[in-house]
């Protein structure tokens, strides 16, 4: 199969993958996102995540897939640093704001600093239909989390740091986006960069938030636990999905296309965590669409 993905890099059918695999992201990491902001200590909720798909890709990483070039261990120490910062900003935005605010601020910012660091690192180029679909893109997510900050009520005193942390976090995204699409593309084998990133990615939090593990009452163990294996195979095939679509393809237009993921938030936060959708932000996520159409058919 690797062999197979590798011989489409670069072609048609390598571009129509992408798309594919880039939305498939997008729904995932609106539901992956969802499963840290749960009745849940987010710090937990994402420890409990990355060691269960730490243990599950460690027989693949050490037995199944070829084992990475010498020149890989330093991609992966600098791919650990950044996730690690990542996943650290990310749990402080989440413990201060409300989800339906501070996760499109998070995805409105990554894709432009992505855009911005792709065309820097790759020498991508996008024609000006691309971004004014970039910047369509970006006013709706942007516009929903300012509708929602307005209608807010609860602990809006914690806002203001929540969208600093949050703006910090969208430029996380922007790194580890190029980052590793930079990696994926370094290695013969992409599976291999995957499952070893995945099993290395899986030590961080669960290290620095043991403590906090001591705190959690009995009868929460099991049902924690259980959300860590569910999002261990939503985090699979997220950020596997849009890794994989990084080489296949432009790095730029796949992040923009993943972060359609605020609609599927949107919609989330309404149908499963009980928070409001209205008719301006129906159209708001209409036009969050409407940007990534655009920047998929301009290019």
């Amino acid at each position: 199969m690797s062999g197979w993905l590798v011989s489409l890099e670069g072609t048609a059918r390598g571009a129509d993958l992408a798309l594919g695999l880039a939305l498939m992201a997008a729904f995932l990491h609106a539901l992956f996102g969802a499963l840290q902001k749960g009745r849940h200590d987010p710090w937990l909720s994402r420890a409990a995540i990355d060691a269960s798909y730490g243990i599950i890709a460690m027989p693949f990483a050490l037995f199944v897939v070829p084992w990475p070039e010498p020149w890989m261990w330093a991609i992966f120490a600098g791919a650990f640093v950044i996730h690690s910062a990542y996943k650290v900003l990310q749990a402080m935005t989440y413990t201060r704001g409300a989800y339906t605010v501070v996760y499109p601020v998070v995805r409105g910012t990554g894709p432009l600093f992505t855009v911005l660091a792709a065309g820097v690192v790759f020498g991508e180029v996008y024609a000006p239909g691309q971004w004014l679909g970039l910047a369509v893109l970006v006013t709706g997510i942007l516009g929903l989390a300012a509708w929602n900050l307005t209608h807010i009520t609860l602990n809006r005193d914690r806002m203001v740091p929540a969208l600093a942390f949050a703006t910090a976090t969208g430029a996380f995204v922007a790194a580890y986006t190029t980052y590793d699409a930079w990696g994926i593309r370094a290695t013969a084998d992409p599976f291999t960069f995957l499952a070893w990133f995945f099993m290395l990615d899986g030590i961080f939090i669960p290290v620095v938030t043991w403590r906090r593990w001591s705190r959690l009452l009995a009868c929460d163990v099991v049902p924690l636990m259980k959300r860590g294996v569910l999002g261990a195979f939503v985090a699979y095939f997220s950020f596997g999905s849009i890794m994989m679509a990084t080489r296949l393809d432009k790095v730029g237009e796949a992040a923009v296309l993943r972060e359609t993921s605020t609609v599927f938030a949107a919609l989330i936060g309404w149908l499963v965590l009980g928070e409001k959708v209205g008719r301006v932000q129906l159209g708001l996520m209409a036009l969050i669409a409407l940007g990534a159409v655009m920047m998929e058919m301009a290019g």
